[in-house]
């Protein structure tokens, strides 16, 4: 067996998620990418605890086995064209790119879509691709996608605009609610769509907007 004390913090993180994570590759991914590149300095030694923290613009980077989850539920195969509702630090679209195809980010915040940008460039992650915007009305441009992540919570539904931008076969995963909140797995299939209820989590909400103008 291999000496703990060589393994890097990313892949002992990854092992601690085993018992709760089945997909092999999204371990991997989560082995591969050094979280405390996407925390703030001054949290750098909390980077691989199982925690949600802040970020800039009161913004969170999302609890490693809440990331590991959503990352699961998508299913993601090799070719599969990606967005990324919500870029934060840019640690999950980081850990997309390692999954799928071609990833589309949208980030509200200008500030932090530039850091993540500098970070996963400097990760010498190439297939990432960067907009800022409102993540309520999707990437209708480059749709359809084969999988949509939301990290932020939608309120009631997901967004209706992009559950339009699925392909068909397609998954969704959002935090849908308000006080309380959980993961949903939509699909879109031949049939329409199917939607699934999963475990209760807690994420900041997704602003619209409308949120602004109102």
């Amino acid at each position: 067996m291999e000496d703990a004390s060589c393994l890097s913090e990313a892949t002992k993180l990854a092992m601690r998620l085993a018992p709760a994570i089945d997909d092999v590759r999204v371990l991997a991914a989560i082995a591969s990418i050094p979280r405390e590149r996407f925390v703030e300095p001054s949290l750098r030694d909390r980077a691989y605890a199982n925690v949600a923290l802040p970020i800039a613009c009161e913004q969170t980077i999302s609890q490693p086995l809440v990331v590991a989850r959503m990352l699961e539920l998508l299913e993601l195969a090799p070719t599969d064209r990606v967005l990324d509702v919500g870029t934060g630090s840019g640690y999950h679209a980081a850990l997309l790119a390692l999954l799928g195809g071609e990833v589309y980010t949208i980030e509200r915040h200008r500030e932090l879509a530039r850091v993540a940008e500098r970070t996963i460039t400097e990760l010498g992650i190439d297939n990432v691709h960067f907009a800022i915007g409102d993540g309520w009305q999707g990437l209708p441009e480059s749709a359809p996608f084969q999988a949509i992540n939301v990290a932020a919570a939608t309120g009631p539904a997901p967004p209706p605009p992009l559950v339009a931008q699925l392909a068909s076969g397609a998954r969704l995963v959002a935090p849908v609610g308000r006080a309380s909140q959980y993961l949903t797995l939509i699909r879109r299939t031949d049939g329409g769509l199917t939607q699934a209820t999963l475990e209760g989590v807690r994420f900041v909400p997704l602003i619209r907007d409308d949120d602004d103008a109102g």
